[in-house]
């Protein structure tokens, strides 16, 4: 599909995005005639299947997108359009009063610690912190990493409440929670549809280690979610369903007879023909020929060794996105450069280690993207931010740092940069 000409550059990680995000989208509110073209868009972005590998390309990134966000720039097209269609308007500032007051009435962000964050913000700085909490996992962002490698798989469950919501319904925890428990069951029963390996686990505990409304080891798998799926009479929920179960049973370009009875039987429950329930087995199928190089979890990597990885990304992300920021707050804290200079060659003392925690939470504090590493657990980040802090700094600071051929020591950018 078509979208016209590119627009300016988006920093999805820096402050201000969301705004950005809304120039990009003016005058576009009926780029999606109807729910069935924005679904089958996001399908291919992957948003759908909660695996992130594209994002529209009405939008233009200065560096190549991260996981987490890819999956924030999808979030916010699906729920921006799916407020378009509904509303049959597209009135930005209309838009994100009714996605906040959406997500206030989902409980999401009234932990304290977001609380914090979003007191005295206006409307868009507090949906950034927000749409933040949902791609990294409002609860433990380090402990939760470990299974869920960044991004929220669930993510579209969002846009299905928030259609919901938007047609007047009530209950919307309720909402919520029945399809993560759907979700989570029709995942649990697929799988044991068929012979599991390493990828099904990791797939498993991907969905399981996104939920937000539900708590997966309470839940009992017996059987009873046919029943409610065969009432559930919403044709998107039930496609997403359809869908997920599709992705979930997925191996090799191939299902087998056992598999294909299981889809084929939640498929009639739901009231979908066989040919539609075919050509959902059919574009997963496209979906992973397309981009299995691009999916995260299905890479046999040790676990411990992704998350490192992953979250180096995110930390190497974040500096380079803030980099002026940081080195501005930098310069202003001479104690703390000379403390991390001091353990690049011995080991510093219990206080010491303290002050340079304490000095770098208050710089994070000062640059909004940073928020992770004040999350819970987030002081785990902190090796791994110094570890790469060092290209902020002047070279004095890391006089063995070996100059690369492309670098020219001559050049004015070159020197702003250091």
């Amino acid at each position: 599909m078509y979208f016209g000409p590119k627009f300016e550059l988006m920093n999805p990680s820096g402050p201000g995005w969301i705004n950005k995000f809304g120039e990009v989208v003016r005058n576009k509110s009926g780029m999606y005639p109807d729910f069935s073209t924005l679904y089958a868009n996001l399908k291919e972005y992957g948003f759908v299947y909660g695996m992130n590998v594209e994002i529209p390309a009405f939008i233009t990134i200065e560096h190549p997108p991260s996981e987490d966000e890819r999956a924030k720039i999808n979030l916010l097209v699906a729920l921006y359009f799916t407020f378009s269609i509904e509303r049959r308007e597209g009135d930005f500032e209309e838009f994100l009063e009714t996605i906040f007051a959406f997500y206030r009435a989902l409980n999401i962000g009234r932990s304290s610690f977001l609380n914090k964050l979003l007191t005295g913000k206006k409307t868009s700085d507090k949906l950034e912190t927000l749409i933040d909490s949902r791609v990294y996992l409002d609860d433990n962002v380090i402990t939760r990493t470990f299974t869920s490698v960044i991004t929220n798989s669930l993510l579209f469950i969002d846009v299905l409440t928030f259609r919901y919501y938007l047609r007047g319904e009530k209950d919307l925890v309720a909402q919520a929670q029945k399809l993560e428990y759907l979700t989570i069951n029709i995942t649990y029963h697929a799988l044991n549809a068929k012979e599991k390996n390493k990828s099904d686990e990791k797939l498993s505990q991907l969905f399981a280690a996104s939920l937000t409304f539900i708590d997966a080891e309470e839940q009992k798998f017996d059987g009873s979610y046919r029943q409610i799926l065969m009432e559930n009479c919403s044709p998107w929920e039930n496609q997403y369903f359809l869908d997920v179960a599709s992705l979930t049973v997925w191996e090799d370009y191939s299902l087998d007879y056992k598999e294909s009875q299981y889809i084929y039987g939640i498929g009639k429950d739901m009231g979908f023909e066989e040919k539609q329930i075919a050509s959902s087995l059919e574009e997963i199928t496209i979906f992973f020929k397309k981009n299995i190089d691009k999916i995260t979890f299905l890479k046999d990597t040790n676990l411990a060794v992704q998350f490192y990885d992953s979250m180096a990304r995110v930390v190497n992300k974040l500096i380079l996105r803030n980099s002026k920021r940081l080195q501005k707050e930098l310069a202003e804290s001479k104690e703390l450069v000379f403390l991390i200079s001091k353990g690049t060659v011995k080991e510093l003392s219990a206080s010491e280690k303290k002050k340079v925690q304490d000095q770098l939470m208050d710089i994070f504090k000062s640059v909004p993207s940073l928020a992770i590493f004040m999350l819970p657990g987030g002081a785990v980040l902190l090796p791994i931010f110094i570890k790469l802090i060092p290209t902020l700094l002047p070279s004095s600071f890391d006089e063995n740092r070996v100059v690369k051929k492309e670098e020219n020591p001559q050049n004015k950018d070159y020197k702003k940069n250091l």
